[in-house]
């Protein structure tokens, strides 16, 4: 029996019964390379932007103090709490309004621009929260320009960078025409299912105003993710009677039926363009050695690029479950019960892109290549998921730190030497400037 819960079809059904109203036209800008080189050029050659860079030189090593304080600050899934009153009791100090924790965990604050109040706004985001459960230590280790800790480059430095854009608007005297909106979001990583941005676009007090989305994660100060990486997570418990080893021996096995599972979905041919994935990743259950399981589970991660390979490697794990469960049923004695399955949905991000040819891309390219960098666009799983599956403009890029590597291990480090890091910073806030219109 394959039971598949309500809160799977739920969670199936989220985007096509949330989607709301937003602030962007229904067909985003475009412009060409070209044009948005000029308007690119035209900023980086501003005294507005010269005096911000000279502010973001003065505040680095602020930045980096910053950077410590909040990786030092644990922000394990579903706890992020400590680290986003923290943060924003910062955006408070930088002057912001409207700021506050919304129902979600987000924390936020508004740069007003000189547009009529209530008009489109540009959102630039980092997410709060690491892949670490509370018993790891995240104290920064410090050598030369080099910070060691879980999470400092997924996604801390990213928060402490959003703060040193406020502070370098703010010494330059910038006005943009929209209002900036600054967010340190919760739930991106893993279990969170996006779910701090899920909310703001779907129930927080901005979301019909959002014309344009950036999502700051990671370091590298080329990558422009313009394509949403869609994926589809489960938990699946298989159960039966259960029994001694030896008395009840002959007795269907939940643990069979597992197996075969884990055997036949390993046999599944994906497409490498558009690239769809999958992992037998996490299993569980058992009483003991001696014991015939009456409850095991296994969890399953599939992504796609495309909606229609996502759906499509869904549907044959699906089918490869009932198939598990139906022949473990058929081959042994059924006369203490039947082995079912339970099947939840515990992850459910929407795929799409911002396309190419898109202001916010272009912009941002533009950005990447009058820093001096060659743009790498391409697609990933981020907070960025949400408002690209809405139709409306977003990227994901990152904080431009001088390197970094080791995300989600324990041995994460960045790279924070001044002339590569402010070099890499001014990818964002120029990007950031463009859309936001000056």
């Amino acid at each position: 029996m394959l039971r598949v819960s309500r809160s799977a079809l739920v969670a199936a059904l989220a985007f096509s019964i949330a989607a709301p109203a937003f602030a962007a036209d229904p067909m985003p800008v475009v412009v060409t390379p070209a044009q948005a080189d000029k308007t690119v050029a035209k900023i980086r050659g501003g005294a507005g932007f010269k005096a911000a860079l000279a502010a973001l030189d003065a505040e680095h090593d602020r930045i980096v103090a910053d950077t410590i304080t909040l990786t030092e600050i644990p922000a394990p899934p579903f706890k992020e709490e400590k680290r986003a009153r923290a943060y924003m009791e910062m955006l408070k100090a930088h002057g912001l309004s409207d700021v506050e924790m919304d129902a979600e965990g987000n924390v936020m604050g508004l740069r007003r621009g000189t547009g009529k109040p209530g008009g489109n706004i540009v959102v630039i985001a980092a997410h709060l929260d690491t892949v670490f459960p509370e018993e790891v230590s995240v104290k920064v280790r410090r050598e030369g320009t080099k910070l060691h800790a879980p999470g400092v480059g997924d996604d801390t430095h990213s928060l402490a960078v959003l703060l040193g854009y406020i502070r370098a608007l703010d010494a330059a005297k910038i006005k943009t025409n929209k209002d900036i909106l600054f967010v340190g979001n919760v739930g991106e990583e893993g279990p969170g299912d996006l779910r701090g941005s899920r909310y703001i676009f779907t129930k927080g007090k901005y979301k019909d105003r959002i014309a344009a989305f950036f999502s700051m994660d990671g370091t590298s100060a080329a990558r422009v993710t313009s394509g949403a990486v869609g994926s589809r997570r489960y938990r699946v418990t298989f159960r039966g009677p259960g029994g001694h080893s030896y008395g009840a021996y002959g007795l269907v096995n939940p643990m069979a039926a597992m197996g075969a599972t884990v055997v036949e979905m390993n046999k599944i041919k994906t497409p490498a363009k558009p690239k769809t994935t999958y992992m037998t990743s996490v299993v569980g259950g058992g009483t003991s050695v001696n014991s015939i399981p009456d409850a095991i589970w296994l969890e399953v991660d599939m992504r796609s690029e495309s909606k229609d390979e996502l759906a499509k490697i869904d549907g044959q794990f699906l089918q490869i479950v009932e198939g598990a469960v139906s022949a473990e049923n058929a081959a042994r004695s059924t006369a203490a019960g039947k082995i079912s399955a339970e099947v939840k949905l515990i992850g459910d991000r929407p795929t799409g892109n911002t396309r190419e040819d898109a202001e916010i891309v272009q912009m941002t390219a533009a950005a990447v290549r009058g820093a001096g960098y060659t743009p790498i666009l391409g697609a990933g799983s981020t907070d960025s998921n949400v408002p690209i599956s809405l139709g409306i403009p977003a990227v994901t890029i990152g904080s431009g730190a001088g390197g970094g590597g080791r995300a989600h291990a324990v041995d994460e480090w960045i790279d924070v030497a001044k002339p590569e890091s402010l070099k890499g910073m001014t990818v964002g806030l120029v990007a950031l400037l463009a859309m936001a219109g000056t």
